[in-house]
């Protein structure tokens, strides 16, 4: 196996561990902000600022993530190591 076909594999796997992480965590954020809102209706504009605030520091994560991977898989640095390594 060639080592690039390694950086390609890990570069999947930051992205679709990363994407699988947000969904779960937007949806489990999702389920307790409607849960909450139903016990207390009065509270719902204080709770749509934080859910919304939340959404997008995960989805930023994901993002970050993605970035990362993706550097990886264009401009290597670990390229040479790992080609010193495989020989």
């Amino acid at each position: 196996m060639e080592v690039i076909s390694f950086v390609a594999l890990a570069a999947g796997l930051i992205i679709g561990l990363g994407a699988l992480g947000a969904c779960i965590g937007i949806g489990v954020m999702g389920s307790k902000y409607l849960e909450a809102a139903a016990r207390q209706p009065e509270l719902m504009g204080e709770l749509q600022t934080k859910m919304f605030l939340l959404a997008g520091l995960i989805d930023a994560a994901f993002i970050i993530g993605t970035g990362i991977a993706l550097w990886f898989a264009t401009a290597n640095p670990f390229l040479a190591q790992l080609a010193g390594l495989a020989k």
